[in-house]
């Protein structure tokens, strides 16, 4: 009888140990074997934001963040080193011409070539309080030009203008904006229009922007947009000595220098349902990264919080 209470509690041992060696395996595969496992962003039981780099922490404590939602991704390896709300639907604003931009510079085959803007370009935008570039009704725009008009000042015009030319109308190149969010693996994303004005069905998350950010910095004319402080456009019927872009981010940030670093380009945006939201590229160190964040408290007559923002967290990289 007391043999078969042994063989019995034997066998209830090696029944509980079995699971916790698979469990024990797990973890250290997990650890040693996956790297990237150490490098993914953390959560503290103090609701901090946490980065997580591969030899050193620095923790910003979510209350020092304006931005409800904020992703920052080493660019070399694509490592997120922090992480905030990034997978929740944000309303993207003028960040929406970052696809806008990338997707006009991967189907223009000539970027010098000259576009007419016409009546309908600029129909709706003054009444929505679109921001604008400042070309006219019947004026010819280089596609180059239209593109700093785009990403600087944020004109609502050098959109509508780059789709009409290039697909026909706004709506057919917001389909093509939609194909290349799926091309990408931007799952929680969707366009109605090409500048960002507000639509409730037009939506994505910081994540994605950082997937859509990264891709468009690979292409060499993009990159020169973005972290372009100014631009003059060439000569053209309505404007015989062009006009000068100044970049909206640069504008607002006393100096692009952080702490070991530089910001070396961005793009704002803002509506009332947004908040305050910027996409930025910074170097610290030796090393390339970008910030996404959104809804920032203010308005576009208030404290820039999405650019002090970016300042906070690229500092903290540099301590």
């Amino acid at each position: 009888m007391a043999s078969k209470k042994r063989k019995k509690k034997s066998k209830m041992r090696r029944i509980l140990i079995f699971p916790s060696m698979v469990i024990i395996a797990v973890l250290i595969y997990k650890f040693i074997f996956i790297p990237e496992a150490w490098n993914l962003s953390e959560k503290s039981s103090y609701d901090k934001t946490v980065l997580v780099p591969f030899y050193d922490s620095v923790s910003i404590p979510s209350d020092s963040l304006q931005s409800t939602h904020a992703i920052l991704i080493r660019l070399d390896d694509n490592t997120v080193m922090m992480e905030k709300k990034s997978e929740e639907r944000i309303y993207p604003a003028s960040l929406t011409k970052i696809m806008t931009a990338i997707v006009a510079i991967e189907n223009l085959p000539d970027l010098k070539e000259e576009i007419k803007l016409t009546n309908s370009t600029f129909e709706g935008l003054y009444e929505a309080n679109a921001s604008m570039a400042g070309f006219q009704a019947h004026e010819n725009v280089r596609a180059i030009d239209l593109l700093y008009g785009v990403m600087l000042p944020s004109g609502a015009e050098c959109c509508i203008g780059l789709a009409d030319e290039i697909a026909g109308s706004e709506q057919k190149f917001a389909e093509m904006m939609n194909q290349k969010a799926v091309d990408l693996g931007m799952n929680n994303t969707h366009f109605e229009n090409t500048t960002g004005l507000h639509d409730e069905d037009h939506y994505t998350t910081v994540k994605d922007l950082a997937i859509l950010l990264n891709h468009a910095l690979e292409n060499d004319t993009f990159r020169e947009i973005f972290t372009s402080s100014r631009h003059t456009s060439q000569s053209t019927n309505k404007h015989p000595d062009g006009i000068t872009f100044y970049s909206t981010m640069f504008k607002n940030l006393d100096t692009p220098n952080v702490m070991d670093g530089k910001i070396l380009g961005g793009k704002t945006g803002y509506t009332d349902m947004a908040g305050l939201c910027l996409a930025s590229l910074a170097k610290v160190g030796e090393e390339e990264y970008i910030l996404i964040t959104a809804g920032a408290k203010g308005d576009n007559r208030s404290e820039q919080f999405n650019i002090s923002d970016a300042l906070t967290v690229y500092n903290s990289l540099g301590e």
